[in-house]
């Protein structure tokens, strides 16, 4: 888009009040209705001070304002001038759940599903129950366990009992040597059960019967992203149960283009904007850029990293990325208050000679700074800092008053 089409727009945007305004026959200008009061200030025709009309060279409407309502209105004007900032790679891009941080729960044994308690989006913290399943298998080992501290508590007996009656040599070295060895066999068994029992998920227990319902544990805090757990079903080690991530960072997935490749580098810092959040950027850094490109789109995945402590950014959001090269360029870059939306098209007012003159920009990023101005402007032009939007509601009462004045 050239100056001409963003001229051509602006025609296009004001051709109605232009028209209704200077163009019907006879009609006199001095005659539109007064529109409602403009922050504390009855903005009148052009008899009250305040006109809207056309310009000869350009035919675009514009506003006129005394000293008085420039005042009162609010109205500031500042030269608009270049100022050096950092070239920015804007790509589009996909949020993902930080893989590093991502979590797939399911059992270490086959069992049924008894009790279901995390729901999808849950909260949970490190070690929550998430759900509790029935297992044979674990029912089996638990009773090996049973049986084998059993065992060990016996030969345990017997070892402390040849230990007395060898110190008083009442029996033969054989038998003591015998008890000791049948002590030590039962005490690996019993580790062995109770490891038995830990690989399949379950603290080994005491208890008077075998048990054979455990609890499904979350390894990490997080949040549930993916549930799969029904009640009453077969779950399998094969298969997850529950997804958990930790979305305190999420990562942002980008695609580069073969041409931007030397102008991204791993730590550069990134800033990043979704539609959820028109009037909020995210701050963050690149971490990765891969080092294969895919042939078929001749692009290059990048990663960014970007805090998330409010989980506001949301898995599979789309967003716009701005990436900060190491190019250093000049930039026309206005206020955002500067800036305002009419029909659609984003504006920006200018002070002429003869008033104040709408003018259709196209934007580009936005930073700290302010939003950085591709066309529409020009070095010097005399823009409105504060009061745009007064403009606007002047120009818009002017319209709908000369309308129905007709």
């Amino acid at each position: 888009m050239n100056h001409s089409t963003l001229t051509h727009a602006t025609k296009l945007l004001f051709a109605l009040g232009a028209l209704t305004l200077v163009g019907c026959g006879n009609a006199d200008p001095t005659s539109v209705p007064k529109p409602a009061p403009v922050a504390g200030r009855e903005i009148s025709g052009a008899a009250g001070g305040a006109s809207s009309q056309a310009t000869d060279h350009d035919e675009q409407p514009t506003l006129r304002l005394t000293p008085e309502q420039r005042q009162a209105n609010g109205i500031k004007v500042e030269p608009l001038r270049l100022v050096e900032a950092a070239e920015r790679v804007v790509v589009t891009a996909t949020i993902q759940p930080n893989q590093d941080r991502l979590f797939h729960v399911a059992p270490r044994a086959a069992g049924r599903i008894t009790q279901v308690f995390a729901r999808l989006g849950d909260r949970v913290t490190r070690g929550q129950v998430l759900a509790t399943l029935d297992s044979i298998e674990v029912g089996q080992a638990h009773s090996v366990y049973l049986q084998a501290e059993s065992e060990l508590s016996l030969a345990q007996a017997n070892f402390e009992r040849a230990q007395r009656l060898h110190a008083e040599q009442i029996i033969p070295e054989k038998d003591y040597l015998r008890a000791r060895a049948d002590y030590e066999t039962a005490l690996a068994k019993a580790r062995a059960a109770a490891d038995r029992l830990r690989l399949l998920g379950v603290a080994p227990a005491k208890t008077a019967q075998a048990q054979s319902v455990f609890p499904l544990r979350s390894p990490y805090a997080g949040t549930v992203i993916e549930k799969h757990a029904v009640l009453g079903e077969l779950a399998d080690p094969k298969e997850s149960l529950f997804t958990i991530a930790d979305l305190s960072v999420v990562w942002i997935e980008a695609n580069l283009a073969e041409k931007d490749l030397g102008k991204v580098r791993v730590g550069a810092p990134a800033r990043v904007s979704v539609a959820a959040y028109p009037d909020e950027v995210f701050e963050g850094r690149v971490t990765y850029v891969s080092s294969v490109m895919d042939k078929e789109t001749r692009t290059v995945r990048a990663r960014v990293e970007v805090p998330n402590p409010d989980d506001r950014l949301k898995a599979q959001m789309f967003a716009t990325v701005a990436i900060e090269s190491k190019t250093r360029t000049k930039v026309m870059l206005i206020p955002k208050d500067a800036v305002t939306l009419l029909q659609g098209q984003p504006i920006v007012f200018v002070e002429e000679q003869d008033g104040f003159e709408p003018r259709a920009v196209r934007l580009g990023e936005s930073t700290a700074g302010g939003v950085v101005v591709h066309e529409g402007l020009k070095e010097g032009d005399a823009v409105v800092v504060s009061g745009a939007y007064t403009l606007k509601s002047l120009v818009l009462k002017s319209q709908l008053g000369a309308g129905h004045g007709h």
